[in-house]
């Protein structure tokens, strides 16, 4: 789904919620929720949309209605450890998509 799509949708009233997931590196990637399914946000030439901080994605989402929004992070100290994935789901943390400022 591009933003495009992704903003006719919203409009809509057909996206179930957003998630913005964290990545390591300091990469955030765009997953919307509807229909039961996760989609992925893409950029204009159909690739994943990266984005750089939580402030640079409700840039990009400012069109949109108020929808539920989450900050998704991994649970990257079992990876870095070398341990076996953990049963536990990621830490969701609900977040504004209006501007911290």
């Amino acid at each position: 789904m591009n933003l495009h799509d992704l903003l006719a949708h919203a409009h809509a009233g057909h996206i179930d919620e957003l998630n913005l997931i964290s990545l390591e590196g300091g990469i955030y990637v765009l997953e919307v929720r509807m229909d039961g399914q996760s989609l992925p946000v893409k950029d204009e030439h159909g690739k994943t949309l990266h984005l750089r901080s939580v402030e640079h994605a409700r840039e990009v989402l400012r069109e949109l209605p108020r929808l539920p929004f989450h900050l998704v992070h991994a649970e990257v100290h079992d990876e870095m450890c070398g341990m076996p994935p953990a049963a536990s789901e990621p830490l969701r943390v609900p977040i504004s998509m209006n501007n911290a400022w």
